[in-house]
Formats: structure tokens, sequence, C-alpha cells
């Protein structure tokens, strides 16, 4: 006989009691107000801008809204800016970990260099970046390469404002990873490519989504460092936040929003899009 039941309690409270104890969720009074002051703070800086934006862009009706979106020049600028930074998105995700994954597991001369070389973008004025892009791939380029005033160019800029972002946050993400699980996986006869796709990418997967995501958003709202190598061709190398600047200098400032709504939509879905990725991925992993 048990000793539970030798003193007449029942089997399943001592479970119950080994069970810790759910922490409480209330607020005290100190939390309230510190977030209370930070939704004040995210209003003020962000939720009632976007909704000022999204009210303009609405504010002639929408057959108005329509009509500004489906223009034939904003159609182009709106495709070739979609175009662009899909494809920086799905380079920065694929050369972006390659290099945080050199940087953390690798040990070379020159590695706190290329540490330093890599947050350039972040610390360039984009003006100056755009300045560095046309000497580079400009008429006189030194390489060979003239991109400038080609829908290349609007790629290349993207790419080099971008670069930072899966890098910086995949490389933490690396750096905390238990090496030891991956040796132990290796020993019971795992490949290496089990290992990354059962061990490895299931951790790195929410780094890489952020990454992608900030990557995206980055490159769909720039226009400093493309404004001198695209030449803002028309139905060429138009962008759409170059659009949004066309309009609001004609005192369009309904257009410069609707364009503005559209580009907050399909960033929203793409982040959402990533985050359904990047749980898939963790889940299967």
């Amino acid at each position: 006989m048990s000793t539970t039941e030798k003193v007449g309690r029942p089997a399943g409270v001592e479970r119950l009691r080994a069970r810790p104890t759910l922490l409480n969720h209330n607020l005290t009074s100190t939390s309230g107000i510190g977030l209370g002051v930070s939704m004040l703070w995210f209003s003020l800086l962000v939720l009632i801008p976007l909704s000022a934006v999204i009210a303009t862009s609405v504010a002639g009706g929408w057959d108005e809204f329509w009509r500004t979106i489906t223009n034939e020049q904003t159609a182009a600028a709106i495709k070739l800016t979609l175009r662009s930074a899909a494809i920086v998105t799905v380079v920065n995700i694929f050369v972006g970990t390659a290099i945080a994954w050199v940087l953390v597991r690798d040990r070379f001369w020159g590695k706190g260099l290329l540490e330093l070389v890599i947050d350039i973008p972040f610390a360039l004025p984009t003006i100056v970046a755009g300045l560095v892009l046309l000497s580079l791939y400009g008429p006189d380029s030194p390489l060979g390469l003239h991109l400038a005033k080609t829908s290349n160019s609007v790629t290349l800029a993207f790419l080099f404002v971008t670069l930072p972002f899966i890098v910086r946050t995949v490389q933490p993400v690396l750096e905390e990873l238990d090496e030891d699980v991956e040796e132990a996986a290796a020993s019971l006869g795992a490949s290496r490519f089990v290992i990354f796709r059962r061990i490895i990418l299931p951790s790195l997967a929410p780094a890489i989504a952020a990454g992608a995501a900030l990557s995206f958003a980055r490159a769909v709202g720039e226009y400093g460092s493309l404004v001198l190598l695209s030449g803002n061709l028309p139905f060429v190398s138009e962008v759409t936040s170059v659009r949004i600047l066309s309009a609001i200098e004609h005192d369009n400032n309904a257009g410069a929003a609707s364009i503005a709504t559209l580009l907050l939509i399909i960033s929203l879905l793409v982040i959402l899009a990533l985050d359904l990725v990047q749980r898939r991925v963790a889940r299967r992993g």
C-alpha cells in the first residue's frame, strides 16, 4: 500500500502540489503606469500618424484611391520597388545567413575588419552611399559596370542598405546555440544536412524571418541611396518613394498617402507571411 493511501490522502494530491504555482499576471500600479506610458508613446509615434495617413488616402473616396495606385506610372514604380525588394530579401536570407555563420563559427585574419565593414550601411548617410555606388557603378565605373539609370541600379542600392539586417539578427542566435547538441547528433549518425535542417535551422528561423522583414521594409521605403544612381526615370528606374515625393511636391497629399498606405499593407502581409513560414519551420524541426 502506498504512503499516500495509508494516510488517506488522494493519490493525485501530491502531483497537484508538485505543479509550479501559476504566475500572477495582474498588473501592479507601477507596471500599469509603465504600460500606459509605453502605449501613449507608441500611439504618438506610430498609431496616430499611421491612422492619419490612411484617413488621408481615402479622403477622396475609394475610387480616387484606386485610380491613384493603378496610374500607369505609379503602378510601374510599385512593381519595380516590390520586385527589387523581394529579390534583395531572398538574396539576403542566404548571403546574410552565410556571413553570420562565417563570423560566428570560423576564425580567420581580418574578422574584426569584416565585422566593422558590415555595419557601414547602418552608419553611412544614405546620400553618401548613393554617391559611393554611383562612383563604382556609374558611367565612369572603375569596375567597368555601368548600372546607373537602369532597373538593376535599384536592386544594387537595396542590396547595399539592407545587407546588415539579417547578419545582425542571425549572428546573436548562432552565438547562443549549443554546439554540444550538434556534436551529439553527429555522433548518432546524423549528416550535416540533417543537423542543419532539424537542429540549427528551426532555431535560426525566427531571427531569419525578423531580418527578412526588416530588409524588405527598408528596401520598400529606401530613397537616399538610389536617388543619384537610379536617375528616377519613369517606367525604368523610378521607385515608389520618388513617386510619393513627387506627389507631395505637386500638392497631392491624398495621392502620396494612397501609395504609402498600399506599401504599408503589403509590408504587413509580408511580415505575416514570414512569421507563418518561420513558425512552420520551427514546428518541423
